[in-house]
């Protein structure tokens, strides 16, 4: 399956975005004979922007990768069509098409050509540390019916350049603090780190076996914070930087003093 030329041009453009809002910093990478074929990616989830920082490290490394979408983000006014053209799939999580939306995600990772990225953790973390949260084995399960490799990704510093603002935005008051945020941001210039680590080894795990499922979710959580843990180094409690907008409810069973 061939990358959409427009899902091409957006990346370029993508690229250019993250440049202006900090510096790129690339480790790791894919290895070459998993480029081009069946692939899934799995990231930590750290903010608002780290989708976009994410898109300008796979451009960096060679890859396009799509993203398992929210219903509301593929039905919005101009950007919704722009993202179906693109290939990303769609995912109604309230819904009974789930189970739908992780067949076709099966079809398409079988299907080759470019990789699908994944949040294991469904959502930005709430841990204090900021510190991958526990998250669901959907990933685990998506790399294990497929038969696909998994590659972690671990991201830091895309926190620093927008605030986690709000659950959802009905006017000013509600965007001012992304805007605000995105603004000193550019000031400051922060460094994203992306890092790319070994494929994750789930060769003795099956599909459909009792346990394995939720055996494969930890491999892949803690090699995703074992990537983190090195690009945050300085930062191993809290992160340096204050988000006052980020709840911090959440709790991490992945950070190294926990796992």
């Amino acid at each position: 399956m061939s990358t959409p030329l427009l899902w091409r041009v957006l990346t370029t453009v993508d690229r250019g975005f993250v440049g202006l809002s900090g510096r790129l910093h690339v480790t790791g990478d894919i290895p070459a004979h998993l480029k081009g074929r069946p692939l899934l990616l799995a990231s930590n989830h750290i903010g608002n922007l780290d989708p976009f920082v994410l898109i300008a490290a796979c451009h960096k490394i060679g890859v396009a990768p799509r993203f398992m979408l929210a219903g509301g983000l593929l039905d919005a006014p101009v950007m919704g069509p722009a993202l179906k053209a693109s290939g990303h799939l769609r995912v109604d999580r309230a819904s009974a098409s789930v189970g739908e939306a992780y067949h076709r995600a099966v079809e398409a990772l079988r299907a080759g050509g470019d990789p699908l990225a994944v949040y294991p953790e469904g959502g930005i973390s709430k841990d204090p540390g900021l510190w991958p949260e526990r998250g669901k084995t959907g990933a685990a399960r998506l790399a294990l019916s497929g038969g696909v490799p998994v590659v972690p990704v671990s991201q830091w510093g895309a926190h620093e350049a927008v605030y986690w603002g709000n659950t959802r935005v009905d006017g000013w008051d509600d965007f001012k603090p992304y805007l605000t945020s995105y603004l000193r941001g550019l000031r400051r210039r922060p460094t994203f780190q992306v890092h790319f680590g070994s494929p994750v080894d789930l060769s003795d795990l099956q599909d459909g076996r009792p346990g394995d499922a939720r055996r494969a979710h930890e491999r892949i959580m803690r090699a995703i914070t074992a990537g983190l843990a090195p690009l945050r180094a300085d930062e191993m409690d809290r992160p340096k930087f204050h988000d006052p907008t980020r709840p911090t409810t959440g709790r991490s069973p992945w950070r190294p003093e926990a796992a």
